[in-house]
């Protein structure tokens, strides 16, 4: 996998988390650095490790799959992505008031918002694709848009939260579609 697509895909994974993030910022009263660091190192961390997670059940169950791996990567990039575009259309109004600064609170959103890359990282097994570079840069990206987003929210309130989910849906969505399309058209023709 190239460099571009690396980052777009975790940009598309943290579409979910700086949402999340924005809404943090909205609900912490007195913003102080460790307070964001606090959320990003949380939403950073789990999206690391979900898809190292997804990649070694993945690789149990490889040889089952390896025929129809890019149907495979394109079915969950685009229910992942279409689920995120469904939840950004989908207003939630009469949410409770929450503590996002709860390290119960911080794992049970961060578990929630990497589930998609725990399905991401089964993708990347079934493709044989290394995971390293991949956690990486899926971890880095989403500590420092976390991170920016908790100021964000804190400062221009929720104006950006589910524009930036229903992006995020999208490019998952077009990156299964570029899997997709790159295996079809490198197969060979069957007579």
């Amino acid at each position: 996998m190239d460099a571009a697509t690396t980052v777009f895909l975790s940009l598309g994974l943290a579409a979910d988390a700086f949402a999340v993030a924005v809404s943090s910022g909205l609900a912490i009263k007195h913003m102080k650095v460790n307070k964001a660091l606090k959320i990003a190192l949380f939403f950073g961390g789990f999206q690391a490790l979900m898809p190292l997670i997804g990649w070694f059940i993945g690789l149990s169950f490889s040889f089952l799959i390896t025929p129809i791996d890019h149907w495979i990567a394109f079915g969950l990039l685009s229910l992942i992505g279409g689920r995120m575009i469904y939840e950004s259309l989908h207003s939630e109004e009469g949410q409770k008031k929450f503590n996002p600064l709860d390290t119960g609170t911080l794992i049970a959103l961060s578990v929630a918002t990497s589930i998609d890359a725990l399905a991401v990282g089964i993708g990347f097994a079934v493709l044989k694709t290394s995971i390293g570079p991949v956690i990486t840069s899926i971890g880095f990206i989403t500590f420092f848009v976390v991170f920016a987003g908790v100021f964000i929210g804190h400062k221009c309130g929720n104006l950006f939260g589910k524009k930036i989910e229903f992006l995020g849906g999208a490019i998952l969505i077009a990156i299964g579609s570029n899997i997709l399309w790159s295996h079809l058209m490198a197969a060979p023709a069957v007579n």
